[in-house]
């Protein structure tokens, strides 16, 4: 009996200490980054983790099952949001593409459809007019999308995106951020799959910190 005891305690110790470890592996300024300033989240409970992507992007499209998998299994308190980025005027029209698309509610019609024609197949769609049709071949309604692309108020959500980003010192995608304070990159985690276990730790560390 003292022996089962014993060796239930070395596990239950054994435990803390990997997971003591686990907690210890990512480092501040070195796995991820926390801003200066942080950026303002979309939602007010919960804790957000925003993803900065772009259709285009090659490391993006990579990405695309790992972080759809972990969204999939991730806790009813996390605000996942998809936040398309403008680094370069090319990137823009896509940038535009999306939140048109989000705007007339159509978005997950051609989500997939567009990182794999610009990721995958580098079709060029640079313009309103090219992604008007690429569009209309999924079953939404080019004329308005278009309209939508060019409105007002597609521009002003992709400024705002874009000040976000800004605010957040991105540089490149896919770039992840965690309640509008911490800053994580393949480069600094070491692999996508390592960025999503910070993500996993930043976010415990965060909702630790609500409760509290």
């Amino acid at each position: 009996m003292i022996g089962i005891v014993r060796n239930a305690a070395l596990s239950i110790l054994a435990l803390f200490f990997v997971a003591q470890a686990s907690a210890a592996t990512w480092e501040e300024g070195q796995h991820y980054q926390k801003l200066d300033n942080p950026v303002r989240t979309a939602s007010e409970s919960g804790v957000e983790v925003a993803e900065v992507f772009w259709y285009g992007c090659p490391h993006c499209y990579t990405f695309k099952p790992l972080i759809e998998s972990w969204v999939e299994n991730s806790p009813e308190y996390v605000n996942y949001v998809n936040i398309p980025a403008a680094l370069g005027s090319s990137w823009e029209p896509h940038a535009k593409a999306f939140y048109a698309l989000q705007t007339m509610g159509e978005l997950d019609k051609v989500h997939d459809a567009l990182f794999e024609a610009l990721a995958g197949e580098r079709r060029p769609l640079n313009s309103g007019e090219a992604l008007a049709d690429f569009v209309a071949n999924h079953g939404v309604d080019g004329e308005e999308f278009l309209k939508n692309y060019n409105s007002f108020g597609v521009n002003a959500k992709m400024q705002q995106a874009q000040a976000k980003i800004r605010g957040a010192r991105v540089t490149g995608t896919p770039t992840m951020i965690v309640n509008g304070k911490y800053r994580i990159t393949a480069s600094m985690a070491g692999g996508h799959e390592e960025v999503l276990e910070v993500v996993d730790y930043l976010v415990e560390k965060e909702r630790e910190g609500q409760d509290q």
